[in-house]
């Protein structure tokens, strides 16, 4: 089952499709960029502000919006719960066109975050090879990476871990062919066509460039994670030295 809305101010179509038997899937657009990114997470704050009972959780991501939803409470209510929660989505896209039209003051815009990167020695493990690959020398490939402008596009795979659009394409490469069993926290890599900062010591297989002491996850903190989906990021290189004084 889909269904379909358009935002007046938004020319792009929300589809609606169901993810398995308990979450619907919002789709934005067909691509990734800014404007679409606002969309995505003004959506999402709304459904999350409309604290409907049985909304387990709504994870914005892209050009998507996945609410996921306990369908043993919904029919326990008499009600079907897909059409019910498309309708909760529909209703929700519907104010924020709303808001929109009589000039109401914007929703929560992205921040601009700098990040301290350290690309030095230890820290940066896999920037030779990464330089080897993109036919560079180590300085241009820090120069290129910190001299871009990046998206945070998703937050996932680990609490607090930032998917980072805008990679120049320049510095593109494959993951590596045997991932790592630890990387360290702070921890910046390469993936393909994006960057991102592993918030926590886990297994992974981007290529390491460099290391920030900044602290992604917080659990003990109201807000949890740094980054949301949405906001800009800049890294600022730093030295070994500046890193040591920062911890």
């Amino acid at each position: 089952m889909r269904s379909s809305c358009s935002l007046r101010a938004n020319p792009l179509p929300m589809e609606l499709s169901p993810l398995g038997d308990s979450a619907v899937v919002a789709t934005l657009g067909d691509g990734v960029d800014e404007a679409t990114l606002g969309r995505v997470r003004a959506l999402a704050d709304a459904i999350m502000e409309a604290h409907a009972p049985g909304i387990l959780e709504v994870v914005p991501a892209y050009a998507t919006v996945t609410v996921i939803y306990d369908s043993v409470r919904f029919a326990t209510a008499g009600t079907r719960p897909y059409p019910t929660v498309c309708q909760l989505i529909t209703w929700c896209a519907a104010r924020i066109e709303s808001e929109e039209a009589e000039g109401a003051k914007p929703r929560e815009t992205a921040r601009e975050i700098e990040v301290p990167i350290c690309y030095c020695g230890q820290f940066g493990p896999d920037l030779g090879d990464v330089a080897a690959h993109c036919g560079l020398e180590a300085d241009e490939v820090i120069a290129l990476h910190s001299g871009a402008r990046y998206l945070v596009n998703a937050v996932g795979f680990v609490p607090g871990f930032p998917y980072l659009g805008g990679l120049p394409d320049s510095l593109r490469v494959p993951r590596r062919t045997t991932p790592r069993t630890r990387v360290p926290e702070g921890s910046v890599g390469i993936g393909g066509g994006q960057t991102g900062i592993y918030p926590l010591a886990t297994p992974g297989g981007w290529n390491l460039i460099g290391r920030t002491p900044l602290v992604l996850f917080r659990p003990a903190e109201a807000v949890t994670c740094l980054f949301h989906m949405g906001d800009r990021v800049r890294f600022r290189p730093i030295t070994a030295e500046e890193f040591a004084q920062w911890k």
